[in-house]
């Protein structure tokens, strides 16, 4: 994009930026008509021009007004610079990487998004944003009916999911956005875990040092192995299959025992205000409470280290890497050293063991 006057500014946009939003903002913002950018992309003026009203209308959603608001800001100093000839040095060295201050490329919106989009399939999971949010949260509802936050999202992550069509909002105008992920984004997300699935087996190259920062998020720290690498968790795809008699292999019962500490765990995450070193909290190494961190987050803390310490070591590894971790079976038994297939009768017995426990707690056996 060029051969006319001012269609370099759209080699200078970030790769992740979709093409569509590159040509809108090349028209909006550079001034190129419809038909010089229809020229340099090889297509129908037409095409270019569906493109540019599709986004005019979708500038009600708030993150993708706010993420063309930044790439049109970037536009503009493009093009000022251009005409005082310094645009070199800005795009080179500033310009191109920046979104909202934040360094922001495509390898972390795809470790990021990997995250945001398992938590999006969860039942009724959404994205909820807001004007005056520096940050969007992912919740869903218990079954006891609460609305569980179980992850948040840089605002700067959130937009580019919106402008790549992995989420979108029914109700633009509402106070409070809610984000659901679209078959784009189930596509996205089916493309990501095929992509970690490689790695962690050997078929990918291993990150570079430039991309380890993003990594750590993704990365068990000790040996490397990816821990999230499946788009549902290992009990839901465990509760599908049967046994020798035409049963379930889980009950519905435990199922909803594994769903708990996991409540308890996404909880004990927002007391400890990390993600990471939760890999060895069935050894008793659970990441310290905040001291600022909420009474709830400190009662889930408390009953998530009480529910691995009654499991022990074995029980307890199994039992934290599939249901809280998301770490597939094969994965763990790699990790653990077990044979191949004896990875759910381990799981079976850990869930078990923390049903009993459940029910010894005072209250009884109540999930939620």
């Amino acid at each position: 994009m060029t051969t006319e006057p001012g269609l370099q500014h759209a080699d200078h946009f970030p790769p992740w930026v979709p093409e569509a939003v590159r040509n809108y903002l090349v028209h909006t913002e550079a001034g190129l008509s419809i038909r010089a950018v229809a020229r340099a992309n090889a297509c129908h003026p037409s095409t270019i021009l569906r493109q540019v009203r599709r986004l005019e209308i979708r500038r009600d959603d708030l993150l993708i007004d706010g993420a063309l608001k930044s790439l049109s800001a970037r536009t503009s100093a493009t093009t000022s610079d251009c005409q005082k000839g310094t645009a070199k040095m800005t795009l080179d060295n500033h310009l191109p990487e920046t979104m909202g201050g934040f360094a922001l490329t495509q390898h972390r919106i795809d470790q990021e998004a990997l995250r945001i989009l398992r938590r999006l399939c969860e039942y009724g999971a959404v994205l909820a944003a807001a004007r005056d949010m520096d940050t969007a949260v992912v919740v869903r509802e218990t079954q006891s009916g609460e609305q569980l936050r179980t992850t948040s999202v840089d605002r700067e992550i959130a937009q580019a999911m919106a402008l790549k069509d992995w989420i979108a909002c029914a109700d633009p105008e509402a106070r409070v956005a809610r984000y659901f992920i679209t078959g784009t984004g189930r596509a996205a997300l089916r493309r990501l875990t095929a992509q970690e699935e490689n790695r962690a087996g050997g078929f990918a190259d291993h990150p570079t040092a430039a991309d380890a920062g993003w990594d750590m998020m993704a990365l068990d720290s000790d040996s490397g192995n990816l821990r999230y690498h499946n788009t549902e968790s290992p009990l839901t795809v465990l509760a599908r299959r049967r046994d020798r008699d035409g049963g379930y292999f889980l009950s519905r019962a435990l199922v909803a025992t594994g769903e708990r500490l996991r409540e308890d765990f996404e909880l004990a995450q927002l007391a400890t205000g990390d993600r990471r070193g939760w890999h060895r909290a069935a050894l008793g190494q659970i990441p310290p409470v905040l001291a600022g961190a909420s009474a709830t987050s400190r009662a889930a803390h408390d009953r998530l280290r009480a529910a691995l310490h009654d499991l022990g070591p074995g029980l307890g590894d199994v039992v934290l890497r599939c249901c809280c971790l998301l770490e597939g079976l094969e994965q763990t038994e790699k990790t653990m050293g077990w044979s191949a297939r004896s990875g759910k009768i381990v799981l079976r017995i850990g869930l078990d063991r923390l049903a009993r426990h459940y029910a010894q707690l005072p209250g009884g056996p109540l999930i939620g």
